[in-house]
C-alpha cells in the first residue's frame, strides 16, 4: 500500500487563504493513534468559510479542512479500533484545529471517533454528516423539553441549508407537523418532499418582532439566529423550546424577556462540537432509525477535492440546498 495521497490542502499568503489540491506522505499527517482511510466527507458552511479565508475558523497552518470524515481504520494503537473497522468522525475541532476530512487519508485522535452504526455505510453517513448529527442533537433536545408531536406545530429555519433540510426530514418522520423558512424562492418542493406541511419566506421571518407575537410554535430548531431567532422565540407558545443551533443571520439577539418570564418559553444552545462521547453514539444510533432512507437521496450531491473552493464560494453566498458530500478519492 503506497502511502502517498492527495489532500486539499490550505496555506497562509499575506493574510490570504490559499487552496490546494497536494499529494502528501503518511509522515506530513499529524499526530494520532488511528490511521483511517477516508471513503467521504462532506461541505458545511464552516468549510466554506475556512476554503475561502471569509471566516476566522483556521487556527493553524498549513491545514487539511473538512469538520468531517468517515471512513476505515488502516491502522491503530487504540484497543477500541481494530483495522477494517468503520468509523465516523464530527467536531472536536478536526478541519478548523486538527487536520480533517479534505483527505484521502487522516491520522486522528480515537477519542473523536464514533464506530459506524450498522445501518449506516460511509457515504450515508456523510450525506448526514455534521448537519444531521446536529439537526438530531436539536430534535433529542426538543423532545427533552417536553416538546411532542400532539403539542404543535414545529418550525425550522433555515430550512432548505443542510442541518434545516435534515431536521425537516427528522421531525416529518417522527410524525411532527413542520413549518419550513428558506429564503430560497425555488425551495417549496424539495421541502415539501421532505415533509414540510407549510412553508414561510425568510423575509416574513426576519421582521423585528415585537416583544410577544401571537403564539404559533409548539417549538422551534434555529440554524439561523440574529433577528430571525428573535421572532421564533416571540411567536413561540407558552412552554414551548427553541433549539439554537446555528448564526449565519448574526451573533445579536435582539429579543426580550417576555417570551421567557410570560410565556416559560426556554432557548437550549445544542452543541455538536464537544458533545460528550455517549450523546454521540445515542445520536447517530437515532439517526438509523428515525431519519427517512428516502431524504438522503434529497440532500445529497457528490464533489471532488478540486470542486470544493468553487463549492465553497457558493455554500458561502447562499447558493447551494441540501447537502454536499465529498468524495476525496473521486
Amino acid at each position: 500500500m503506497s502511502d502517498h495521497f492527495k489532500a486539499l490542502l490550505l496555506t497562509e499568503d499575506g493574510g490570504r487563504t490559499v487552496s490546494q489540491i497536494r499529494e502528501l506522505s503518511n509522515a506530513d499527517l499529524p499526530e494520532g493513534d488511528v490511521l483511517l482511510a477516508v471513503e467521504y466527507s462532506s461541505l458545511n458552511y464552516k468549510d466554506g468559510l475556512a476554503i475561502t479565508g471569509k471566516g476566522k475558523i483556521v487556527r493553524q497552518w498549513p491545514l487539511v479542512p473538512g469538520i468531517d470524515l468517515a471512513g476505515r481504520v488502516l491502522e491503530s494503537s487504540s484497543p477500541d479500533y481494530a483495522p477494517g473497522d468503520p468509523v465516523v468522525l464530527t467536531g472536536w475541532g478536526v478541519g478548523e484545529k486538527y487536520w480533517g476530512g479534505y483527505s484521502q487519508r487522516q491520522r486522528v485522535q480515537s477519542q473523536w471517533l464514533v464506530p459506524l452504526p450498522s445501518g449506516l455505510d460511509t457515504r450515508q453517513a456523510m450525506a448526514i454528516g455534521t448537519a444531521g448529527f446536529t439537526a438530531m442533537l436539536c430534535v433529542m433536545t426538543l423532545e427533552e423539553a417536553g416538546v411532542t408531536p400532539d403539542k404543535g406545530t414545529v418550525v425550522v429555519t433555515g430550512a432548505s441549508g443542510g442541518v434545516g433540510s435534515i431536521a425537516v426530514a427528522i421531525l416529518a418522520g417522527l410524525g411532527y407537523t413542520v413549518a419550513a423558512v428558506s429564503g430560497k424562492a425555488d425551495a417549496e418542493a424539495y421541502l415539501r418532499d421532505l415533509g414540510a406541511s407549510e412553508i414561510l419566506s425568510r423575509d416574513e421571518m426576519a421582521r423585528p418582532p415585537r416583544a410577544l407575537e401571537g403564539q404559533r410554535w409548539a417549538g422551534a430548531i434555529d440554524t439561523v439566529g440574529g433577528s430571525m431567532l428573535a421572532r421564533v422565540l416571540a411567536e413561540t407558545a407558552y412552554g414551548g423550546c427553541v433549539a439554537a443551533c446555528g448564526l449565519a443571520g448574526g451573533t445579536d439577539l435582539p429579543t426580550t424577556v417576555m417570551p421567557f418570564i410570560l410565556r416559560n418559553v426556554s432557548l437550549r444552545g445544542v452543541d455538536s462540537v464537544s458533545c460528550p462521547s455517549a450523546r454521540r453514539r445515542e445520536a447517530w444510533q437515532r439517526l438509523v432509525s428515525d431519519l427517512p432512507a428516502a431524504a438522503l437521496g434529497e440532500i445529497g450531491q457528490v464533489a471532488s477535492l478540486e470542486q470544493l473552493p468553487e463549492l465553497a464560494e457558493q455554500i458561502t453566498s447562499g447558493q447551494i440546498r441540501g447537502r454536499v458530500i465529498v468524495d476525496p478519492n473521486a
